[in-house]
């Protein structure tokens, strides 16, 4: 073909689908994840459910999603993304209607953990299908901006679809819009798609899989045990034993396997293993304050579901917003450069966190979180952008399995080690705060005993005898809640710049080169560039 040849319109309608059709599933993945925590409260009420109860209600869907994520990616690779991408809908869909069928808590449990399996098959197989579509580097880009804007969709419409819906009808009905789209994306795909799978020769690698599987679930129940139950405490400890030992377990066997499923020489690329860790640290630092701000919502200025949905709007919203710029920009100046530039801003958006206080007006705390959300927006699609561009093509699916598996770790992380430190530095806050309140000395008794048990939850239902006592124990509380949101918020500013500083490092603020197979003993297809 000459090279002045017009591109083939069936090829170019098939890529155009192929985008479409990634986007709208990680969309439809993503879409009850940030709705279900807003409507946690609803689910309470309406299932009597314990605190434990509503906390597995989101680990649920964490847990699986962080552990499959890199065998669904070899799965992919080798027996064809989409039928991994289809399979990955058909589970979403039927966790989606077992919560929309649920009588209890336990089943909702079951239907969040069947969600991040559909999760797990989705984000790997569609980052796949859009590589292979877009073999230019500068198209991939723009695809992938087009991705994260998806994702960053279902993470914004969520609380806001999810609070309409509480307010009117019963919390069952909130998993139906999921169920909608899900179908027909599965039918439109299963039509439309073209079957692909990586042109090297993928082995299973069982034990590899296992270690992995048992090493990733065993950092992510130790952390949601950990922020729970204390990380001193048994539970914590032995899960934190089990993923160190299988951890090490997996390096010993990749390294030895003739077919690993992670092949650990993609980190001897400097680009790969810097997003790698940006990515972690970022969504540890991003997903943590989101919690930590939700929470300041709900709890200090006592918003409703779909009061905080609408708020975070300013968060999530810029990042689809802003999608097909980011894409350019990248193939402009480079995605280290925007990359870098998105973490810096994000980290002066984290520190204006610190200027929050009880009274804060709604409009200077969203234009806040605006500033965050326009940092991360500018970080995300280049940190998934450099992770697969920084590897041969054809594996496109391990790598963006690897990169979504630190995702959610870190998503895991954030909401745990931010609560932790929320719930302590408010329990600490509290007594000086209810002392310069005027409040009585018995019911300054009453009000830290009812934290230090129940928690930050307890800024719900706190009610003395008479309203003027009540809004002294509030205003108390809400001062001491602040603070420790303040806290909070130098511990994300401070991760954000180390991200920043570690992206400046090992991925570099210019446009990179190609990347080329790293040289090895092995086998020569074994990272040879997809065709």
């Amino acid at each position: 073909m000459s090279a002045t040849a017009s591109p083939d319109p069936r090829t170019a309608r098939q890529t155009r689908l192929t985008i479409l059709l990634a986007c709208v599933g990680v969309f439809a993945a993503y879409l009850p994840v940030v709705g279900v925590s807003t409507s946690l409260p609803v689910i309470q009420r309406a299932l009597d459910a314990s605190t434990v109860e509503l906390q597995w209600v989101t680990d649920a869907f964490i847990l699986p999603t962080a552990a499959l994520l890199l065998t669904c990616g070899v799965l992919g690779e080798r027996y064809g993304r989409k039928k991994v991408y289809l399979a990955g809908l058909g589970v979403f869909c039927a966790s989606s209607l077992l919560c929309l069928v649920a009588t209890d808590v336990v089943p909702v449990c079951v239907g969040q953990a069947l969600a991040g399996v559909g999760a797990a098959a989705l984000l790997p197989s569609t980052l796949a299908l859009i590589s292979h579509v877009c073999p230019d580097h500068g198209a991939r880009a723009r695809a992938i901006a087009l991705w994260t804007a998806s994702l960053g969709l279902g993470l914004t419409l969520g609380p806001v679809i999810n609070g309409l819906i509480a307010d009117h009808l019963s919390w069952r009905w909130i998993f139906l819009p999921a169920v909608v789209i899900g179908l027909v994306v599965v039918l439109a795909g299963a039509f439309l798609l073209e079957e692909t799978r990586s042109s090297r020769t993928q082995h299973l690698d069982v034990p590899g899989q296992l270690l992995a599987i048992v090493a990733i679930t065993g950092l992510v129940y130790g952390v949601i045990e950990g922020g729970s139950t204390g990380w001193a405490s048994a539970e914590a400890m032995v899960a934190f034993a089990v993923s160190a030992a299988a951890f090490l377990a997996f390096v010993l066997v990749e390294l030895r396997s003739a077919g690993p499923m992670l092949d650990l020489r993609m980190f001897r690329s400097g680009a790969f293993s810097g997003a790698a860790f940006v990515m972690a640290v970022t969504l540890f630092a991003q997903v943590g304050l989101v919690f930590g701000v939700s929470e300041y919502f709900g709890l200090v200025h006592h918003a409703s579901t779909l009061d905080i949905g609408v708020r975070l709007l300013a968060l999530n919203g810029v990042t689809v917003l802003l999608a097909p710029f980011v894409g350019r920009l990248m193939n402009r100046v480079g995605p280290g450069l925007v990359l870098f530039a998105g973490l810096v801003t994000a980290a002066l958006g984290a520190f204006g966190v610190c200027l929050f206080h009880a009274e804060s007006g709604t409009g200077s705390v969203v234009l806040i979180i605006a500033v965050l959300g326009l940092g991360i927006a500018l970080a995300i699609a280049p940190i998934t952008t450099i992770a697969i561009n920084s590897l041969p093509r054809g594996l496109a699916g391990t790598a963006g399995a690897a990169n979504s598996t630190l995702r959610q770790i870190g998503s895991a992380l954030g909401p745990a080690v931010f609560g932790a430190v929320l719930t302590a530095r408010t329990v600490a806050a509290l007594p000086g705060h209810l002392a310069a309140s005027g409040l009585a000395p018995a019911d300054q008794g009453h009000v830290s005993g009812l934290v230090s048990h129940v928690g930050i939850q307890a800024g719900a239902f706190l009610h003395l005898d008479t309203p003027a006592s009540t809004g002294q124990a509030m205003s108390a509380y809400g001062a001491s809640f602040t603070d420790a949101l303040h806290v909070c918020a130098l511990i994300s500013g401070i991760a954000l710049l180390v991200a920043a500083a570690v992206a400046a490092t090992l991925i570099g603020l210019r446009r990179p080169a190609p990347a080329q197979a790293p040289a090895t003993t092995a086998p020569a297809t074994a990272l040879t560039p997809e065709h």
